[in-house]
């Protein structure tokens, strides 16, 4: 009943994104069968894992169609939850942002934004091509009093596979600058930033969009990196033509050279403990964005050498380091979000398309009717809305770990191997023991929440009696 009360009260801050209340109504159901569906089929699941009616299956279809649901306000709206209830981790009064890229595979030719992708990974267990969405993602770093951090999922957005019209007054945009308008769009109004992310986004486009704003990037600095030091102040008489703006070039990886300079210090890195590792910090001019740069060197003894690179000089060279080893807690995200909740398992046709061939590019809709360009983004807003439910409701199982610990183990009744009861229950666990208490949830007489209603008038009595067994 606790575990229920407490997710019902963050679904409710939700409200104003619905214009509706049937439409929040609908919204609810789904994150539900978000958190508690134990399969991964898409919408049709919701209705197994609730014991909806058969008939109502339209009705969440068109859920994630419906223009009562405005997308941008709703991710807003989880992006100020998120910062009030959770523990952010924060350098001063920043809050930590990851971005990372993420590329789903999609057999369906006939949805939009389907194109051939290439995946640049080391694991044998990703083909090199495939053909799916690309999406870029953005989490928020979460630290508990346990001292374990996860990162929140905010929202991801596909960010390619379609070419249309652009005014001509308006450059065409890149991934880099999408990723970026996505942050900005979604975060409170002056709320510092300090954004985390690959070597991808280590370009001056992207720090300047930041500057500009009033963030900061600590990403990882190409292998090629070339810095420049600060011109030393002339003495005597200035000399006639423009002054000089860049002293001495300096490639970064020749700085590993002077051994006698690095520090030594424990390692800042989650789960690293006896480590000791190298660094050393150099403020450079790094010609891209035109302005100085914090160049981190580490040398760690398992790892190798690693260049770390901000547009905060002031920041502590250990602080970036402990910043981006947290980096790849986007990466756990994204394993729970695929074979967990099932975030990005939409199966949604456009009837209207004409057949994609396999192994193509980016879908070019220029020439098309401006009924049929409109069909086509409004079945990538349908995409959109599936997924940003899906972070929600991921978001809402690591609320009720970090809220509700003891009481999920308790409901849990279940079993595993590596069970540690004295941490922070998984997502698996948190929607295993949220599916075992909703019959409970539902049949409390001293029940009033709206949504126990809702649902109890679009349930078939045919199925609630097999959830009710496969949750005991």
């Amino acid at each position: 009943m606790q575990l229920w009360s407490e997710w019902c009260a963050c679904v409710q801050a939700l409200r104003p994104a619905c214009t509706h209340s049937a439409t929040f109504a609908w919204m609810t159901v789904a994150l539900a069968g978000f958190c508690v569906r134990s399969e991964r089929a898409g919408v049709t699941s919701f209705v197994r894992a609730l014991a909806l009616r058969p008939d109502r299956y339209p009705r969440l279809l068109h859920l994630f169609h419906s223009r009562a649901l405005r997308l941008d306000l709703l991710t807003r709206l989880w992006v100020k939850l998120c910062i009030d209830r959770f523990p952010a981790y924060r350098v001063g009064t920043a809050l930590v942002c990851i971005a990372d890229g993420l590329k789903v595979g999609k057999e369906g030719r006939k949805m939009p934004a389907v194109k051939r992708l290439h995946q640049s990974s080391t694991n044998n267990s990703k083909p090199e091509f495939i053909d799916g969405h690309s999406l870029q993602a953005l989490a928020l770093l979460v630290r508990t009093s346990t001292d374990q951090a996860f990162a929140v999922p905010l929202a991801a957005r596909i960010h390619e596979g379609v070419r249309d019209r652009t005014p001509a007054s308006e450059p065409r945009k890149t991934l880099l600058d999408r990723l970026v308008e996505l942050l900005l769009e979604i975060l409170p109004h002056g709320t510092p930033v300090i954004l985390v992310a690959d070597a991808f986004y280590a370009c001056g486009k992207v720090m300047r969009l930041l500057l500009d704003a009033g963030h900061h990037l600590v990403t990882r600095a190409k292998s090629n990196a070339v810095a420049y030091r600060p011109v030393p102040r002339a003495r005597g008489p200035r000399k006639r033509g423009r002054p000089r703006l860049y002293g001495d070039k300096v490639r970064i990886r020749n700085l590993f050279r002077a051994s006698d300079v690095f520090r030594t210090a424990k390692s800042p890195v989650y789960a690293e403990r006896h480590v000791q590792i190298e660094y050393r910090s150099v403020t450079l001019l790094w010609r891209p964005v035109g302005r100085l740069v914090q160049f981190v060197l580490v040398r760690h003894p398992y790892r190798g050498k690693l260049v770390l690179m901000t547009t905060d000089t002031a920041l502590d060279p250990l602080e970036v380091i402990r910043i981006y080893g947290y980096r790849f807690k986007i990466e756990t995200g994204f394993r729970q979000a695929l074979h967990v909740l099932g975030t990005y398992t939409y199966h949604f046709w456009m009837a209207p398309m004409r057949t994609r061939k396999r192994a193509t590019g980016d879908q070019d809709i220029r020439t098309q009717t401006d009924r049929y360009r409109s069909q086509v983004w409004r079945k990538i807003s349908a995409y959109h809305c599936f997924i940003q439910l899906g972070c929600i409701a991921h978001g809402l199982l690591q609320h009720l770990s970090i809220r509700s610990g003891p009481q999920i183990w308790l409901r849990f009744r279940s079993w595993l191997r590596t069970m540690h009861p004295e941490l922070l229950p998984s997502e698996q666990i948190v929607g295993q023991a949220l599916r075992n208490s909703l019959p409970e949830f539902l049949a409390a007489p001293e029940n009033v929440e709206p949504f126990a209603k809702f649902l109890t008038q679009h349930q078939t009595h045919e199925l609630i009696g097999c959830c009710r067994c496969a949750a005991g």
